[in-house]
């Protein structure tokens, strides 16, 4: 039986600092760097879903910070990670998001050739390396870890446990949803680049305090209840039920009309968005018809790819596929105005006049992702920015006295 989940108690009012991160720490490329080594490529990152890769010789890419990742489904039909890098010269192996390889992965620099499980099948004209030890040359492998059909990766070790340990407060909901059997609903058909640090998306996103005047729709679809949880270890839930009224928008009131629970659902989530965060930047939204999940990119210290994918339940009935589209027509309204909320509040960061955040207590998501923030990268916490080629040093002298 699925039981609501655990989490710990926020902080009461006057209780803690209602401060955010300075403003430099948004346009800092120096603070990106640290981001990049601290954050990105010693945390967990989801790339897809088991059901992306249907068949032997499937594949996905995930690109973060200069780094290079492939997911692919091997002859034995186990999903593995490799760095997406030939052991030759560096290049790309599989160009692209998504795609297919017959039976080998060939480099498509020289040819060398690999086995869909990584190990080199062997190079273009080996004779000319005076004799090559296949074994050395094999794709180098990136930590992976499934979690109800989810594939997550890391690049390097990091602070966070394993996943079904990070996670293991979101694993009854998981499997309430039945999240392992749901199928891709195609390859990624949305990526949006905005001009705007990655952590101005992620303050919008870790509150629910603007959503009552900032999304009609959804304050129309269960604004009336929803709220955000923080737990322990840098994950957090919100949730917002609906049907309790019919809807005053055409897309909520024929939303609230056809959507239907799945079979076996645990009360507490029935007729309910939820969404599970995990830091630094990954988001799994489920409402009754399926699920999608979204992250940042950083690509510089001013400009952030969104993107993500989606997934459904197979076999799904046409009131099913009507509901799915008319919950897309929501969050796609949703989207585009946390878009713009984003951009005015990176904007803010450039401005003199602004003199840093004061938090609502409805705001202590954001205050919590702030803090942890700093206790990886203390500089942060400094009010005047050090100068630009100083930042490593302060920050590495911080951690030494921490």
């Amino acid at each position: 039986m699925t039981v609501p989940l655990p989490f710990h108690t926020e902080p009461t009012p006057n209780n803690w600092d209602r401060g955010g991160l300075p403003a430099w720490t948004y346009h800092s490329e120096a603070i990106l760097a640290l981001e990049r080594s601290n954050v990105f490529l010693t945390h967990w990152q989801v790339v897809g879903h088991v059901s992306d890769l249907p068949k032997v010789g499937d594949w996905l890419a995930f690109d973060i910070l200069g780094e290079r990742a492939v997911v692919m489904r091997g002859q034995d039909g186990v999903v593995r990670a490799f760095h997406n890098l030939c052991r030759h010269r560096g290049a790309r192996v599989v160009d692209g998001v998504q795609g297919s390889c017959r039976g080998a992965i060939v480099c498509p620099f020289h040819g060398w050739v690999y086995n869909l499980d990584g190990t080199l099948r062997g190079a273009s004209r080996p004779e000319s390396f005076g004799g090559i030890e296949r074994d050395r040359f094999h794709l180098k492998s990136i930590e992976m870890e499934l979690f109800h059909g989810f594939i997550f990766l890391r690049f390097e070790p990091g602070p966070q446990p394993p996943v079904a340990d990070l996670l293991a407060a979101f694993a009854a909901d998981f499997a309430a949803y039945r999240s392992a059997e749901l199928v891709s609903d195609g390859p990624s058909r949305w990526i949006s680049e905005l001009p705007v640090n990655w952590k101005s998306v992620r303050d919008v996103d870790n509150e629910g305090y603007h959503v009552p005047l900032a999304h009609p729709g959804l304050q129309d679809l269960y604004g009336r209840d929803y709220q955000d949880h923080q737990l322990q270890g840098g994950i957090n839930f919100s949730r917002g039920m609906f049907g309790d009224r019919p809807g005053r928008t055409w897309s909520v009131r024929h939303y609230v009309k056809l959507s239907q629970d799945p079979e076996g659902l645990s009360p507490h989530l029935q007729k309910a968005w939820t969404y599970y965060g995990l830091f630094p930047a990954t988001v799994f939204a489920f409402t009754p018809e399926g699920v999608q999940f979204y992250h940042e990119i950083p690509l510089s210290a001013g400009k952030t790819r969104l993107t993500g994918r989606l997934y459904r339940y197979a076999n799904e009935t046409r009131q099913q596929r009507l509901a799915r589209y008319l919950a897309m027509r929501i969050d796609r309204d949703t989207s585009a105005e946390d878009q713009q909320l984003t951009i005015w509040s990176n904007e803010s960061m450039a401005s003199r006049a602004f003199d840093g955040f004061h938090l609502s207590d409805l705001e202590y998501g954001l205050r919590a992702h702030h803090d942890r923030l700093r206790d990886l990268i203390p500089v942060m916490a400094l009010t005047d920015s050090p100068p630009e080629a100083d930042i490593a040093r302060r920050n590495a002298e911080l951690l030494d006295r921490s």
